[in-house]
């Protein structure tokens, strides 16, 4: 299945940092949100919880987003 989690945070409506379950960790989109995605990416156990998110919330819910025909 085609299913992606992402995961943004903003600062004054720019986004600065995104984990994609397609790339499996953080990218960072300004100075800030590169350190931050560095930082985070060393942490396993959290990108961990992160990739699971997927299959618990995105895999699940998806017969009640797009309909069961």
């Amino acid at each position: 299945k085609d299913i992606q989690f992402v995961y943004s945070e903003f600062y004054n409506k720019k986004e600065f940092i995104r984990f994609d379950s397609n790339l499996r960790e953080y990218v960072g989109f300004t100075e800030y949100g590169v350190k931050n995605a560095e930082r985070l990416n060393k942490d396993q156990s959290f990108i961990s919880v992160l990739r699971a998110r997927k299959k618990s919330y995105c895999q699940r819910n998806i017969d009640i987003w797009y309909g069961n025909p």
